[in-house]
């Protein structure tokens, strides 16, 4: 076990979709159901997928080359779907609670900051128990003007860090790592999610590790 005065990091964040909780029933169901509500040409499976993580407005802009206005009233449908039942159709990735109660026993405090919706966020956090671990959690704004940069610092900042160099942002995707990135933050890939599906999904990411299963997370901390 490492010494609290030996580890390398004071803060961990973590994004949630793919990283903490396997959450593809639920957002695959509520977009789903906005893309036959809105009368748009259903994506193949593959492409749904895609939906998991990033901010959902993006989403279907990038998939129907739609413009902001139309993009946020298809954002607000699936919100309102996807608040009701389809919220809790997610499971905690095995190994997560007992890397989180790790993390808090060698003094390193878990935080999560997703682009979730907040509201929702913590809802579906406090549903399967993680306030126990993580007093912080940060998620994005309706209107999606938050970035990732931004929800990571606001995390940080409210678990009492100040030194960024002192945290790690550990996520399955491009906007984690970037995210990461523009804050001069070291960032942990994580390939049992939706993102990353491997090494070769890496190359030009800046990262200090690659955890295929969430019990590797330790090893990087």
């Amino acid at each position: 076990m490492t010494k609290k005065n030996d580890r390398r990091y004071d803060v961990a964040v973590f994004d949630l979709d793919g990283t903490i909780l396997d959450t593809t029933e639920g957002v695959l169901a509520a977009v789903k159901y906005t893309i036959e509500k809105m009368g748009y040409r259903m994506l193949s499976e593959e492409r749904l997928e895609s939906f998991i993580g990033p901010p959902i407005q993006d989403s279907f802009a990038a998939a129907y080359g739609l413009s902001g206005p139309v993009a946020q009233e298809l954002a607000t449908v699936f919100r309102e779907r996807y608040k009701g039942p389809d919220l809790m159709k997610a499971k905690p990735y095995e190994g997560i609670y007992e890397v989180c109660q790790e993390l808090l026993d060698r003094g390193i405090v878990p935080v999560v900051a997703t682009y979730k919706r907040e509201d929702y966020a913590i809802k579906l956090l406090k549903h399967f128990g993680f306030e126990k671990y993580m007093k912080v959690m940060h998620g994005g704004d309706n209107e999606n003007r938050l970035k990732k940069e931004d929800i990571i610092r606001m995390s940080i900042a409210e678990a009492g860090a100040s030194n960024l160099r002192r945290a790690v942002m550990i996520g399955d995707t491009l906007h984690d790592a970037r995210g990461a990135e523009k804050l001069g933050m070291d960032f942990i890939a994580v390939t049992y999610g939706f993102g990353f599906h491997g090494a070769k999904d890496l190359d030009g990411v800046p990262n200090v590790g690659i955890a295929a299963k969430t019990f590797d997370i330790l090893n990087m901390v």
